[in-house]
């Protein structure tokens, strides 16, 4: 039985109060920087899911990445129209991976726990990123989070061990 914030997140392109309010606030988000700290999620119960606590040392960003497959200029020299490589290019990447890792490179010195879509508009996807800070005491004695204080955790969405990059590697 789903909660009525998961009710209302699953319904909210039929009542017409919410479209307009996602409408307007896209229209922010696409003024913004394509990564941008907020206080809290979006959607909190999501959040809770992957591990988000309400807590120092732990933080979550909006990323903005761009819709579609990969972009690829056209080729100036001769080619073989089938050689030239343009069209239908997939990366080896989901765009959720990407934005994971653009959070990643924005705060060097937290590590992802976990992402989840928001929202999407003609041209850009919108996830959040958890990003826990490896090194807080608050998240050492956390017996849900200290495993992200070992040394094997470094780096981890680079290496596609989050839940985006082990999808992508076909993990799951």
């Amino acid at each position: 039985m789903p909660t009525a914030l998961e009710a209302t997140w699953r319904n909210r392109f039929k009542d017409p109060v919410l479209v307009e309010l996602w409408r307007k606030r896209l229209a922010v988000w696409r003024k913004q920087p394509a990564v941008v700290r907020l206080k809290g999620p979006t959607r909190p119960d999501k959040a809770r899911r992957l591990g988000y606590k309400a807590k120092q040392g732990v933080i979550v960003v909006r990323v903005r990445v761009r819709k579609g497959g990969r972009r690829k200029g056209r080729p100036r020299a001769g080619r073989k129209p089938a050689g030239l490589g343009v069209r239908k290019l997939t990366p080896a990447k989901s765009i959720r991976w990407i934005a994971e890792e653009r959070a990643a490179r924005k705060y060097p010195n937290l590590e992802v726990l976990n992402s989840y879509y928001i929202a999407e508009d003609g041209k850009y996807k919108y996830y959040e990123v958890i990003l826990v800070d490896p090194h807080h005491p608050a998240i050492a004695s956390d017996p849900q989070l200290n495993w992200i204080t070992r040394p094997a955790h470094r780096g981890r969405v680079f290496r596609g061990l989050t839940s985006a990059g082990k999808k992508s590697r076909g993990l799951r």
